[in-house]
């Protein structure tokens, strides 16, 4: 997002400028108003998952073979209310990050008008997620104390390659998931609207995201990119395992113990991570961020 300090009627266009008005064109002809599209009213139906059975942290172990139905739905809609909780989490992260960006830059611009875009449209998002677990009858999930402050320090000192790719890879994990949920007519109808303006909103994001990541890679030493890939792969194991939340299980009945110690060994779950990720991990390969301190948090929150 960086903006020539040259007025708007002098300076020479750049590609990112070109990428922020296709992306506001874009944004003008396919936006969702969660308020209006999503159906708030009818009650929750409890026949339905709240995720696609197959990304519940417990699928394949010997604790979901002995699950009845009922259970299992009542998980996964637990499950769905913490991503959901996590993406707010990460979504007021990605805001101050991007307001920080433009702060003080031409409002004129199409970039920081892209910018403020991008910002509503987060802002929107948080409040459908919020609705959405509130409908599922979940409680504020939260991430781990420790998630949080460094999620403070992070939206505070993280800029350039380090903030875009973080929110890069916060967005593509989700939307791996989202774009499963939103097909699933086992999932609730409400659930699958959600994920569906999730999903069609935030491919203008990532967008963006990788061409900034990349604009701001060029001009990036060898040890600021050694420095920011260690940082973005630190973040990225931070969001990734604070995803679901380990209150979930005895929100759903389960026995939390049991429960976390399964999923904490399941070896299904972490194969959907990593499939999930693979085009992820080739644009940070691509991009030169996947060295060998990164990898080993990749590793731990088995993102490859």
């Amino acid at each position: 997002m960086a903006i020539s300090s040259l007025r708007p009627e002098t300076r020479s266009r750049t590609p990112e400028d070109g990428t922020a008005r296709r992306l506001l064109d874009s944004a003008a002809q396919l936006s969702y108003d969660p308020l209006t599209e999503v159906d708030w009213e009818t009650p929750l139906d409890e026949s339905f998952h709240g995720t696609s059975p197959e990304w519940s942290t417990l699928y394949g172990t010997e604790y979901w073979n002995e699950l009845t139905d009922a259970q299992r739905k009542a998980l996964t809609r637990q499950e769905a209310a913490s991503v959901a909780s996590t993406g707010i989490w990460f979504e007021m992260i990605l805001q101050q990050m991007v307001l920080r960006d433009i702060y003080a830059k031409d409002p004129t611009d199409d970039t920081v008008q892209w910018a403020l875009t991008e910002i509503a449209d987060e802002c929107r998002h948080s409040i459908m997620f919020a609705r959405g677990a509130k409908k599922l009858r979940a409680p504020a999930y939260r991430p781990h104390r420790a998630a949080v402050e460094l999620g403070r320090i992070f939206k505070t000192v993280a800029f350039g390659e380090a903030a875009y790719a973080a929110i890069l890879v916060a967005e593509e994990v989700l939307d791996v998931m989202q774009r499963d949920w939103m097909r699933d007519e086992r999932v609730a109808p409400f659930v699958r609207t959600i994920n569906n303006i999730h999903v069609v909103e935030e491919s203008r994001h990532m967008k963006f995201a990788r061409d900034e990541t990349r604009r701001h890679l060029a001009r990036a030493g060898r040890v600021r990119r050694q420095i920011h890939s260690f940082v973005i792969a630190v973040a990225s194991y931070v969001i990734v395992t604070s995803m679901v939340n380990r209150k979930v299980y005895a929100n759903a009945g389960l026995d939390e113990a049991r429960a976390l110690r399964e999923a904490k060994a399941n070896e299904h779950h972490r194969s959907m991570m990593r499939s999930s990720c693979s085009g992820l991990m080739d644009f940070l390969a691509s991009a030169g961020l996947l060295t060998r301190p990164a990898l080993f948090f990749y590793k731990r929150a088995h993102l490859i």
